[in-house]
């Protein structure tokens, strides 16, 4: 499960820059994700539970993730289309040498706080 792997370096990055902004907690984290990056949101999901705990900045974290469709360039006829992981051919002049625009991504988009000074008189 390489979810657990990605979900570790997430959870680090997220801890270090909390801290580094004076947070008291992390209310949420929003990932983008591309489809070719073959992550099972079940899987992903799952291994943010486990480590958010590990931290009482994220303890009550919730995961927000926005999934990116593969998107790609045709190298000979210069056609941009999105398609799933397996037929990466251009579907306007068939050929096979594309490349790859988006959808590998694993992208930290936001991280949403709360500060001392977010708290209520």
């Amino acid at each position: 499960m390489h979810e657990l792997g990605l979900m570790s370096g997430v959870a680090d990055t997220v801890v270090e820059s909390a801290r580094q902004a004076g947070a008291e907690r992390v209310i949420s984290v929003h990932l983008r994700i591309g489809d070719m990056a073959e992550v099972m949101d079940e899987a992903l999901q799952f291994a943010w539970e486990v480590l958010r705990d590990e931290d009482p900045l994220t303890k009550d974290a919730e995961l927000e993730v926005d999934y990116v469709h593969p998107r790609s360039l045709c190298v000979s006829c210069g056609n941009e289309f999105e398609h799933d992981r397996f037929h990466l051919r251009c579907p306007a002049c068939g050929s096979a040498e594309t490349m790859l625009l988006s959808g590998r991504e694993l992208d930290i988009v936001g991280i949403d706080i709360e500060t001392p000074d977010d708290a209520p008189n």
